[in-house]
């Protein structure tokens, strides 16, 4: 019969078996660290196609894109914008009849169509005001330079409204954006554009109004404009009573 191995030996063989082990162990995270590592090297080469406006447009052109797909391009990718449920039309619509009617033969005011802010992005706000222009806008789509004020209706859009679109009209130098908030029944007015975005946030309630200066509307300054005061008047209960 086989003697059992002294305890002192037993405990230098269960301490070697665990430092066996332990030094597998080591060498498995580190195969796994190292194929991590060459994983994220591979992925980091591997980078998003942005489209251009000019490609953009080649699609709809093309077909991909039908005029009843709501799509725009932002920052290069073709985002599928959020259906247009009564209350978003009925306070675009009540917006629509309010610049027209105020902003007649001074300005421009476009719904639901594209404006052109850089190569890669287009977006499609609810309402635009822009400079009067002798062609009327057929030969292009309004430019960061044309355009005075930005207008996005939102509900369940909000978030994006808020953090990716406003900040961009801001970076591109468009004076103004109004963020309608459905829900809230508020209005947030950004201003003093700049590179980082809008400078200046203002949340405007019932009973608030609305004034935006609208002196370079037309080719030449409006009476109101000339006189320091506002182009535009709106008051919130307008918008949403």
């Amino acid at each position: 019969m086989r003697r059992a191995p002294p305890p002192r030996r037993l405990a230098m063989m269960g301490g070697m078996a665990r430092a066996g082990r332990d030094m597998t162990a080591v060498a498995e995270r580190e195969g796994r660290a190292t194929e991590t590592a060459m994983e994220r090297e591979r992925v980091a080469h591997v980078r998003p196609y942005r489209f251009a406006v000019d490609e953009f447009a080649r699609m709809g052109e093309a077909g991909i894109f039908t005029e009843d797909d709501r799509v725009e391009l932002i920052d290069g990718t073709v985002l599928e914008m959020t259906p247009i449920g009564p209350p978003h039309a009925g306070i675009v619509g009540r917006l629509t009849e309010l610049f027209v009617t105020r902003l007649a033969g001074r300005a421009y005011v476009s719904v639901q169509n594209p404006i052109r802010l850089d190569r890669h992005t287009e977006p499609q706000p609810d309402l635009v005001v822009a400079r009067r222009r002798r062609s009327g806008y057929t030969d292009r789509h309004p430019g960061a330079d044309d355009v005075l004020l930005v207008v996005e209706v939102a509900d369940s859009s909000l978030r994006h409204d808020r953090e990716q679109k406003a900040p961009r009209y801001g970076k591109a130098g468009i004076p103004e954006t109004w963020l309608v908030d459905l829900a809230a029944g508020t209005v947030t007015v950004y201003s003093d554009p700049g590179p980082d975005g809008y400078a200046r946030a203002q949340v405007r309630r019932r009973g608030d109004g609305l004034r935006s200066d609208l002196r370079r509307a037309a080719g030449e300054e409006d009476r109101d404009a000339a006189d320091g005061g506002p182009a535009l008047d709106v008051r919130i209960d307008e918008i949403f009573d």
